[in-house]
């Protein structure tokens, strides 16, 4: 290359990289000053980095309450994936990180839902899920046997019955399944194939079934003795209003004048579906009061649109959260009797949050008080009369017994 074509190419760099007046910052016309351009670079990269350590610093200051917050997550995060006999994945350190993060509200009921729970809670909360309508029976802790079919639903179709023994499921033993993860394998999407080795009669045989949506009912009711209704509540998903509303009409149809409303064992669900339930059994004004940590207030009324009739509400330790809503505001208008054993006592409402990857966020954002302003979370509902379940016989239900003795008076 020709000594011209050299000093243009030169003077080309000095003006993109040092700038045309580089002879009056100290570079000479003919002399490139490569050590001026590396220390500058140098010190704008120093300088970035101590700006980035600061504002992390800063940051993680913040969320930890503590100026060593930064050093400490760096140190910890380095000890447990360098140090540790078995490493653990950098995803799965991440998503334990993140429960940690809610763990420390100390509020059990706030909790980070991945993938699986997101899609768990909008099973429960719609009542419907895409599987083969099996209930499972793993009572023995050794054995995974069926519960109970589904009418109408594909395992009744495939020829399940109670009591057949499952072995496998797509091929894997469920021995090699944690309990919990059971129902997950069974489950699907809807048109796949699920495919499951029983032991039915004593003979070994493999069941291949589709999975198809399955819609749960939340309610059961039937005519008791006399003009007494009964209405079974198992959860408060979106579609049981429909469901309340549908059996109780069809008991009027039949005569009931009397009700026994059964919660046991209902574990709650949306507060929505309360306040629906609620206009059928709770006089006009307050069913339930809903408060937040910055004091906002937000009052679920009965409409007092539909004629009350005399009740018992049937709860046991197991009735929680929209339950309790209901038998407290019951209990506080005094239009029933609360009859069984003391609610679970969690008087909580919480949000859920969807993440940016099909994950979520479940976290307690208010308490509810009764009509009375009452308190129950951590507490519960005493029952007006209680009644303990027989430790005689376990099959007799002497918990209905009295709460039909109660109605007939009423």
């Amino acid at each position: 290359m020709e000594e011209k074509e050299k000093q243009s190419i030169w003077k080309w760099f000095k003006d993109i990289f040092v700038g045309t007046d580089a002879e009056q910052d100290g570079f000479g016309d003919d002399e490139f000053d490569w050590k001026s351009i590396l220390k500058t670079a140098l010190m704008a990269i120093l300088g970035i980095l101590l700006t980035v350590l600061v504002v992390l610093t800063g940051v993680f200051w913040y969320i930890s309450g503590s100026p060593l917050g930064f050093a400490k997550f760096g140190y910890t995060y380095y000890i447990t994936t360098q140090w540790a006999m078995d490493p653990p994945a950098k995803e799965e350190l991440f998503v334990n990180m993140l429960k940690g993060l809610t763990k420390g509200t100390h509020d059990k009921h706030t909790t980070y839902l991945n993938k699986d729970d997101m899609k768990e809670l909008e099973m429960h909360t719609s009542s419907s899920y895409s599987g083969i309508g099996l209930l499972l029976d793993f009572s023995d802790g050794k054995t995974l046997k069926v519960g109970a079919t589904m009418e109408g639903q594909p395992a009744e179709a495939a020829g399940l019955q109670k009591g057949d023994q499952i072995l496998a499921i797509d091929g894997t033993p469920v021995s090699d399944i944690e309990k919990d993860e059971v129902a997950n394998h069974i489950r699907g999407e809807e048109g796949t194939f699920v495919v499951l080795t029983i032991l039915h009669n004593g003979e070994e045989q493999e069941v291949s079934i589709e999975r198809k949506t399955i819609v749960m009912p939340t309610v059961k009711s039937q005519m008791l003795i006399d003009d007494v209704g009964y209405i079974r509540v198992t959860q408060f998903a979106e579609k049981t209003v429909d469901e309340f509303a549908k059996a109780y009409e069809e008991l009027e149809a039949q005569g009931m004048k009397r009700l026994v409303l059964d919660l046991r064992d209902n574990p709650g669900g949306l507060i929505t579906t309360a306040h629906g339930i609620g206009q059928y059994i709770v006089p006009k004004g307050p069913i339930v009061t809903v408060q937040t940590r910055r004091g906002k207030t937000t009052a679920y009324m009965s409409r007092g649109e539909h004629t009350l009739l005399p009740l018992v509400v049937l709860i046991n330790g197991n009735s929680a959260s929209a339950s309790e809503i209901i038998a407290g505001a019951v209990q506080d208008t005094k239009s029933g009797t609360i009859v069984g054993t003391k609610s679970y006592g969690k008087g909580t409402v919480q949000s859920v949050l969807p993440g940016l990857d099909g994950e979520g966020m479940k976290i307690t954002i208010a308490r509810y008080h009764t009509p009375n302003d009452r308190v129950i979370d951590g507490i519960g509902i005493e029952p007006d009369e209680i009644v303990e379940p027989s430790k005689i016989d376990p099959d007799e239900d002497v918990q209905m017994e009295r709460a039909i003795e109660i109605v007939r008076t009423l």
